[in-house]
């Protein structure tokens, strides 16, 4: 073998080995995500997000652009409304939400990576909690998917955008055939509503909308992408056409 093909082959291995590391850290970096969440560590969770003012987290209907916006849902929303202005758990109150199914995608010689994953929450409180809790006594279970980007700044992985679809909610009691707009949609944005998103997107609708979250990754047999038709959710037996429009992810960073 000659010394061109060696280095051939080095530099493809190089490349594998940057890939498989990069997708490694990114899928760690979500699931410590995801632990810190449960247990409401929401200044821990703000601070695993890129500094660039493009960043964002697209929750529900709204998304919260840079930072201080991604700040403001996580800690002046959720910290306040979960655990009373805390940063950490409160005694009776369960979020544990589990994520899975990952699919991680690096392009070496890029600083980005895609990421998509699934989570299934179960969510409530313990009857021992105080009657003023917000909300009152209450339990659901939750579903959702995640299709997310990430960046490399400084040498360190970072969130870059965080796209959660809360796709479905049940009560404990009666699951998620009853389901009936369970988590109001955001109506306002901020500064009118102090702890909303910065803008509103049409891609929010939650359960019985079944509709596909668009995939960053192309079909690995036929090279393809699902057709734009297939990602739609009509009703049983009526065409496509009748139904909304596919969900669309239109500002990838690559």
């Amino acid at each position: 073998m000659d010394t061109e093909s060696v280095m051939k082959q080095l530099q493809a291995m190089e490349a594998k080995i940057e890939k498989l590391t990069a997708e490694a850290e990114v899928r760690k970096l979500q699931h410590i995500y995801g632990y810190y969440l449960d247990k409401c560590l929401y200044k821990e969770v703000v601070d695993l997000f890129s500094d660039s003012p493009d960043a964002y987290v697209q929750f529900l209907n709204g998304r919260f652009r840079g930072k201080d916006s991604i700040r403001r849902l996580f800690i002046d929303r959720w910290s306040n409304y979960f655990v009373g202005g805390r940063n950490g758990p409160i005694h009776g109150w369960l979020l544990d939400h589990f994520i899975g199914q990952d699919v991680v995608d690096f392009q070496p010689g890029t600083n980005t990576a895609k990421y998509r994953g699934r989570t299934l929450m179960s969510a409530g409180t313990h009857k021992t909690l105080s009657p003023e809790y917000p909300g009152g006594q209450r339990q659901w279970w939750e579903g959702g998917v995640y299709e997310n980007e990430y960046i490399k700044e400084d040498g360190v992985w970072k969130i870059f955008r965080l796209r959660y679809h809360p796709f479905w909610h049940g009560s404990v009691e009666k699951g998620w055939q009853d389901a009936d707009k369970f988590v109001p949609l955001f109506k306002e944005t901020y500064p009118a509503n102090p702890q909303g998103p910065d803008e509103l997107w049409e891609g929010g609708d939650l359960w019985p909308d079944t509709r596909v979250v668009p995939f960053h990754y192309v079909h690995p047999v036929t090279g393809r992408q699902v057709a734009d038709e297939d990602l739609q959710a009509p009703k049983w037996r009526e065409p496509a056409s009748s139904a909304p429009p596919a969900r669309v992810i239109d500002d990838w960073t690559v």
